[in-house]
């Protein structure tokens, strides 16, 4: 590779990941939106009305970083927000997203779970909304404006290539859960003439839903197991970002807990701190453009001795207390 930068996401908003991009718009359109039909209808006028502006309730399910954007957004909102978090969590990460001033819901069972219980108590809850950042038929509208809000990530990386000389990557390593960031990856670079960006998606090897679903050509649920990566421990890919990513992803590969958490070293002997999901991202384009096939996947790629490569590192080394040996 001729040039490799890193995105780091250590420090936004105040918040040590990536997260609070998509959290913090699309808590902004629900809120707008809910006073805007309020106005409308007349409800303003009606003097403690929940309609009317009072509080409500964010309900969100978190593997960690997006829960605690949302219960920030909350708090400094003046609103209530509901976190529901599955089993494999750091107790350190859980602690964090209550200290926003939420109430926090543990589950027993995985991230699918959790989110299938928020969307529940939703429907029990007055005055609660779901802001949850993957999506399901019936289900897209939110987790959509999610999606604009991380396309603020895409645009500075265009901004900040451009100021020293870069030009536009050749390749682009994104973290991937529930696709919702690789969607935006690929309706920003796919917005481009021909000769755009190759795009890479990166999971954990014991979540790889995103990967099972393209080798399947379907959307596919994968049973996950545990891992460092927690902000990527999702079995199944959102329904929204399915298109895209099927439709816009140059390669897909899965790494282990060992390969991210050298990574992890490596970028932190560079000055990064990025945490286990962040790090995947170089363990990802390591995985892929080394070892066995390595020539034919980087000609397949179109990288050469002078691409430009850049590593989306989605959280910093705060966001996830998960620590593992890193073996020799």
């Amino acid at each position: 590779m001729g040039r490799v930068f890193v995105k780091d996401e250590s420090c936004r908003l105040g918040l040590p990941a990536f997260k609070a991009l998509g959290a913090s718009w699309a808590v902004h359109r629900t809120l707008a939106e809910r006073a805007d039909l309020a106005e409308r209808s007349g409800l303003a006028d009606r003097a403690g009305s929940q309609e009317a502006g009072g509080p409500v309730t964010l309900v969100t399910a978190t593997d960690g970083n997006h829960g605690r954007a949302v219960a920030r957004m909350a708090r400094l909102l003046g609103q209530r927000a509901h976190v529901f978090v599955p089993e494999g969590v750091h107790p350190d990460a859980t602690a964090a997203i209550a200290a926003e001033e939420a109430r926090v819901t543990e589950v027993a069972g995985n991230y699918d779970e959790a989110v299938r219980q928020a969307a529940d108590a939703v429907a029990a809850t007055p005055a609660a909304v779901l802001i949850q950042d993957t999506a399901w038929p019936g289900y897209e509208r939110i987790p959509g404006w999610i999606v604009e809000g991380y396309a603020t990530l895409f645009a500075e990386i265009d901004t900040q290539l451009a100021a020293v000389d870069a030009g536009l990557p050749d390749l682009v390593a994104v973290p991937v859960g529930v696709g919702s960031l690789a969607q935006a990856a690929v309706t920003h670079y796919r917005s481009r003439p021909a000769g755009a960006a190759a795009l890479l998606s990166v999971e954990p090897d014991s979540a790889a839903g995103v990967l099972a679903s393209l080798t399947r050509q379907a959307p596919v649920t994968v049973t996950t197991g545990v891992t460092t990566m927690t902000g990527l421990n999702c079995g199944t890919p959102s329904t929204l970002a399915w298109p895209y990513l099927r439709d816009g992803l140059d390669a897909a590969i899965a790494v282990t807990d060992a390969d991210s958490a050298r990574a992890a070293d490596d970028l932190a002997a560079l000055g990064v701190p990025s945490g286990p999901c962040g790090a995947a991202s170089l363990a990802g384009v390591r995985a892929a453009l080394t070892g066995d096939g390595a020539a034919a996947r980087r000609t397949a790629l179109a990288l050469g001795p002078d691409s430009t490569l850049v590593l989306l590192s989605t959280e910093g080394t705060a966001a996830n207390p998960h620590h593992m040996a890193n073996p020799s």
